[in-house]
């Protein structure tokens, strides 16, 4: 008989965004339990509020499924003496199987005989499995955690009741001092207590008591609700996935409802608005059939329609409030010039062990005008880039930034227009924070992205060199996902980026301007090299690239970023060629070799009055094609090496590198130095895996 089981958390309200993760993790450590347990089952349905989380089981089976197993054991000579008397070993495994020296029997497997003991496992109850998910619960983890009571045991939010139910009866358990039963509770406001008869009864019982308890259910009808609110007006309304998730966490019993504000606060930049509106009151914004924004807005109460205007207008109240504010600053911040702003950036900290923030602007101003040549970039683009730089900073230290932290950048930008700067200097500004996420849009301008560039290395080359390297999950300052950021911008605008060697010219100009900061950057160049190959990897990784060609094209010589992901692209698309082994098995048997030159040979000269075969000028040849294919990009330089391949291989049959005549097997040496060199530009091939 399949069987059917509820299982209910009652808590406090949890954070909107807890809940989904939450009731993920409860349905997965559920399945994973039950799969350990060898209990069978259908189907788990969540279910999910801002007080609940609960999973329904379906089709559960009767028990466990029963275990027949011949389990092996110490071989016959460790478990008999020579008399035939039981050893401890022999007596340790039996009683580890819950049996008897009595139940072993023999096999022999490839002329050894061990012991062996047939094991039979009979399935408990289903009932009595499932009073084991009370482990399952106190097991859950949660960003937050806090304690409740006299009690030591942490959880998301306090534990108010709980609801398990095989069918009809209760599986009785206890977390603290809440035991499980049928009883559960409906809207906080709307509803009443409710005990549940049987666990198919649960979606239907809590629905009579203002409660959608399934998520998707309740999401939806917010849509709805909110589509036919701004059908009803004419209104266009962005409903945003994340924003939509957010409020159908808030609510049991979903009603939408309308409101408006002051038409006069349509003068702030709707950035703000919007801001004001989406991220502090979790409101959806209205536009009209043109686009403008409208002093319109759409809220969900949770409840029902009951006295709503009484609910609309308490909104209303509170995001006037919010843009009298914001109109205030908006005024005040006028007030002032751009040069204010930035001398006032003297006095803010970047960091205490540091600089200040303007001392980090003239660092990134210097890093600019190196990426300004490294990218060839026009005088134009080169002048935004530069300006930008000087003054990306100012709005830190605006009242409205103040007041909403999220727009940084954002206002950078409205008041650099206002005071008259090149658009491209305002976009720069703005842009130099992208991407906020690791998957986040990219700068879109030039100059925008070279500032975002310069900003992200300073970040990273000075908090290396302070000393505050991210270990671990620990990541204060984001560096990875700066670190992230310089790749995706790299890789976006196809710009050549040798990071060791940049950062190297970025401390130099710095020196030069007489902007470096007290601390030592040049230490901390290969580390931070180490820090931006990893974020290569990660990015690599989540585009399904092998893991070979990863370590490869990562453990390279080069530092240079676009030339890692081309390398990788090439040493992928020629994988499968016929010739592919051969060509890899060759160089790398160079690189290998090459490995043993002494450290002065890196820079010396091969002597062709050295050669004693004519494979050594015919490979000597090769190398210098190679050298020149090089020159000619990544492409250019595989190619070549797949040609060379016959000549090394001739080179190897004929040749005996490592010759008792220092002279010659030191000339040898070089000549293959020089083309382990050129080989490592692709990457440390000694990691590819071929067959």
């Amino acid at each position: 008989m399949a069987h059917t089981f509820l299982l209910e958390i009652g808590l406090e309200e949890m954070p909107a965004h807890v809940v989904t993760p939450a009731i993920k993790q409860l349905v997965k450590r559920t399945a994973d339990y039950l799969k350990e347990e060898r209990v069978a089952y259908t189907d788990i349905k969540p279910f999910s509020t801002p007080r609940r989380l609960a999973i329904l089981i379906s089709g559960l089976a009767d028990k466990q499924e029963d275990v027949s197993e011949s389990v092996k054991g110490p071989a016959k000579k460790i478990a008999q003496d020579a008399d035939g008397n039981w050893s401890k070993a022999a007596i340790g495994f039996t009683r580890g199987q819950g049996l008897t020296p009595d139940d072993i029997t023999f096999k022999e497997i490839k002329g050894t005989e061990y012991v062996y003991v047939d094991k039979f496992i009979a399935g408990e109850p289903v009932a009595t499995v499932l009073a084991g998910l009370k482990d399952i619960i106190t097991a859950m983890t949660f960003p937050t955690m806090m304690k409740w009571g006299t009690h030591h045991f942490e959880y998301v939010r306090p534990i108010r009741w709980m609801v398990a139910l095989l069918d009809a009866d209760v599986i009785p358990f206890s977390i603290l001092n809440v035991t499980a039963g049928r009883n559960t509770r409906g809207h906080r406001f709307l509803g009443t207590d409710v005990d549940i008869a049987t666990a198919a009864d649960y979606e239907a019982d809590l629905t009579a008591q203002f409660v959608i308890a399934d998520a998707d259910k309740r999401k939806a009808l917010i849509k709805q609700q909110i589509e036919k609110i701004a059908a009803d007006h004419s209104w266009t309304v962005n409903i945003d996935a994340g924003l939509l998730e957010e409020v159908n966490n808030l609510v049991e019993w979903p009603t939408a409802f309308e409101g408006s504000f002051d038409e006069k606060y349509l003068t702030i930049p709707e950035e703000v608005l919007i801001t004001s509106m989406r991220d502090h009151q979790r409101f959806f914004y209205a536009r009209d059939a043109s686009g403008k924004l409208l002093p319109n807005f759409i809220s969900v109460r949770n409840g029902n329609d009951h006295d709503l205007q009484n609910v609309v207008a308490g909104n209303e109240k509170v995001l006037t409030a919010r843009l009298e504010d914001a109109m205030f600053f908006y005024t005040e911040d006028q007030k002032k010039t751009i040069a204010d702003y930035v001398e006032r950036l003297k006095s803010v900290s970047f960091h205490d062990k540091i600089s200040t923030m303007a001392e980090k602007m003239a660092r990134v101003t210097a890093i600019v005008g190196v990426l300004a040549k490294q990218f060839d970039l026009n005088d134009a683009q080169t002048k935004a880039a530069l300006r930008a730089s000087e003054i990306y900073k100012f709005d830190l230290v605006t009242g409205m930034v103040g007041e909403f932290a999220e727009l940084q950048g954002v206002m950078g930008e409205k008041y650099a227009l206002l005071q008259g700067e090149d658009p491209a200097v305002a976009q720069a500004v703005r842009e130099h924070y992208e991407p906020i996420s690791a998957d986040g849009a990219l700068p879109e301008s030039v100059p925008g992205a070279v500032l975002a560039l310069a900003d992200k290395f300073d970040s990273i080359l000075t908090f290396f060199a302070a000393g505050m390297i991210p270990s671990g999950s620990n990541d204060p300052y984001a560096l990875r996902r700066q670190a992230t950021g310089i790749v995706r911008i790299a890789r976006d605008q196809k710009w050549s980026l040798p990071v060791a060697e940049l950062a190297t010219d970025f401390i130099t100009a710095e020196d030069a301007a007489n902007v470096a900061p007290k601390l030592d950057q040049g230490s901390q160049i290969d580390a931070m090299v180490t820090f931006i190959k990893d974020r290569i990897r990660k990015i690599l990784r989540s585009a399904k690239q092998r893991h070979d060609i990863i370590d490869a094209v990562t453990a390279g010589s080069s530092s240079d970023v676009l030339q890692i992901f081309t390398a990788a692209d090439i040493l992928a698309s020629h994988a499968a060629d016929d010739n592919f082994k051969a060509v890899i098995e060759s160089l790398t048997r160079v690189i290998r070799l090459a490995q043993k030159a002494p450290a002065e040979l890196a820079d010396a000269t091969v002597d062709a009055k050295l050669f004693e075969n004519d494979s050594e000028g015919a490979l000597d040849q090769g190398v210098a094609e190679v050298a020149a294919a090089a020159d000619k990009g990544l492409d250019a330089l595989f190619a070549s090496l797949v040609a060379i391949q016959p000549t090394i291989a001739a080179y190897f049959e004929a040749t005996m590198v490592m010759d008792k005549n220092d002279a010659v097997r030191n000339n040898r040496l070089t000549e293959l130095s020089h083309l382990a060199k050129l080989a490592l530009t692709l990457g440390d091939l000694d990691q590819l895996i071929v067959k």
